[in-house]
């Protein structure tokens, strides 16, 4: 699970068409990084989903962090009205060890993002392990 560190106040500060242009720009980068077989998708406000079938929680991990990075370089500043470079908080989940369904699989990696959330945001965690 994908979430754009302080989203609300790009909104709340610039304006509304600023955080459109920024959850764009996060699709764009998601979509042109994901292989025929993976989904992804919006999942609600600024919280993107990223499904990797058959990927191992190293290569889940190894592929976020890769996007973590590239979410830094993207060049907003002729898009937007901020200098900022633009982060986000990922929380990393996988089947068996986070959850044998969906919704397991979900809440895992949303309690990750919330864990990162709390621990001061732009970084990759990997769920607790249910075992």
């Amino acid at each position: 699970m994908i979430d754009i560190d302080y989203y609300k106040n790009y909104n709340d500060t610039l304006d509304h068409a600023t955080g459109d242009i920024i959850l764009q720009e996060l699709g764009k980068l998601l979509t042109s990084h994901v292989r025929l077989a993976d989904i992804t998708c919006r999942y609600g406000g600024d919280e993107f989903v990223l499904v990797i079938p058959e990927a191992s929680l190293a290569v889940a991990k190894e592929w976020v962090e890769s996007l973590h990075a590239k979410m830094k370089h993207l060049n907003l500043k002729d898009k937007v009205k901020s200098s900022n470079i633009v982060t986000i908080s990922v929380g990393v989940a996988v089947f068996p060890d986070h959850g044998s369904t969906g919704k397991a699989l979900l809440k895992a990696a949303d309690d990750a993002l919330y864990r990162v959330k709390n621990e001061g945001h732009d970084r990759v965690v990997v769920a607790n392990s249910i075992h």
